[in-house]
C-alpha cells in the first residue's frame, strides 16, 4: 500500500512540474507582452513597472526609460510582429526568445531574462537584441 501511495505521489510530482513550469513561462510571456503593449501606446509609466530593480537604477525615471528603448531598441519599441519562441526557466530565473519583424520588415531575435521578486512577480531584468542573420 505505502509503495502504491508514494508511486501516485511520484507520478504527480512528475506530472506537475512541467504545468508549473508552463505557468511561469505563461507568466513570463504575460509580464513581456504588457510591457510590448505599453510601448505601443507609448505609456512610459506602464511600461517601466515591468522593469526591475536594478533596471530602474539605471533608467532612474519612465521618461529616460522609454528614451532608452526608442533609441536603442527599435524593433522592440516599434515592430510589425513580436512572437514568442523558446523558453527556459531555472530557480527564480527565466530566459525568453521573442521573434521580432522590425517596422522595416528586418528580423531581430530578442532574448528576455526575468527574475522573480520577493512579492512573487516577474521583472524584466534585460533584453538583447540580435539581427537575424549577424554573429553575436
Amino acid at each position: 500500500m505505502r509503495i502504491a501511495a508514494l508511486l501516485v505521489a511520484l507520478t504527480f510530482a512528475l506530472h506537475a512540474v512541467p504545468a508549473l513550469a508552463g505557468d511561469v513561462v505563461s507568466t513570463a510571456q504575460g509580464v513581456i507582452r504588457a510591457q510590448e503593449q505599453a510601448f505601443a501606446r507609448d505609456d512610459a509609466a506602464a511600461a517601466y513597472s515591468h522593469a526591475a530593480p536594478a533596471i530602474k537604477e539605471i533608467f532612474p525615471a519612465p521618461d529616460i526609460f522609454m528614451s532608452m528603448v526608442q533609441n536603442g531598441y527599435a524593433p522592440v519599441y516599434r515592430h510589425k510582429s513580436f512572437e514568442f519562441g523558446e523558453s527556459k526557466s531555472e530557480g527564480n530565473w527565466i530566459a525568453q526568445h521573442v521573434h521580432i519583424v522590425d517596422a522595416n520588415g528586418e528580423a531581430w531575435e530578442a532574448l528576455y531574462t526575468l527574475e522573480q521578486q520577493a512579492d512573487g512577480s516577474y521583472k524584466i531584468t534585460g533584453c538583447s537584441l540580435l539581427k537575424v542573420g549577424q554573429e553575436a
